[in-house]
């Protein structure tokens, strides 16, 4: 005989940041202060993931994956995890390399297109994906028409 499993519970471990201003993205410029200040000099690219409301008020954040110094395997299903966990209704995806140059690679173009594909599916809009750096540059996928 087969078993079968119910889940009685996901646990969603929360911690609160310093300072705990509401952050309402406006922007690109908005939206890059935040992973500036949480990833910007990280020495190993890190995928962050920050979760609007409907009034583009950020009510999470998430370090989605680490990688190395010029990768990270991202995954949607845990980049939109945080999301659906949140009851968000948009995201911006966002990550920094290491070397600090902020032009995108042709996989964090790949990366953007499917995740956007599969925000649509889960009715949770990409509104930008930034990368970002310790001086405060970075790049917006959407500004620049690849949204």
């Amino acid at each position: 005989m087969e078993k079968i499993y119910e889940i009685q519970r996901i646990k969603q471990i929360i911690q609160e940041v310093e300072g705990g201003e509401q952050y309402i993205i406006r922007s690109p410029q908005d939206g890059a202060q935040i992973p500036t200040s949480f990833i910007g000099e990280d020495d190993r690219e890190v995928f962050f993931v920050m979760c609007l409301n409907t009034k583009n008020r950020v009510v999470a954040v998430h370090r989605c994956h680490i990688g190395g110094l010029n990768a990270s395997i991202v995954v949607p299903r845990e980049v939109f995890k945080s999301a659906i966990l949140n009851n968000a209704s948009s995201i911006i995806i966002s990550h920094q390399h290491p070397s600090q140059d902020c032009k995108p690679s042709r996989e964090d173009i790949d990366v953007t297109i499917h995740l956007v594909d599969c925000g649509r599916l889960l009715g949770i809009k990409v509104l930008d994906h930034l990368i970002v750096n310790a001086s405060g540059d970075f790049f917006s996928l959407k500004e620049r028409g690849y949204l």
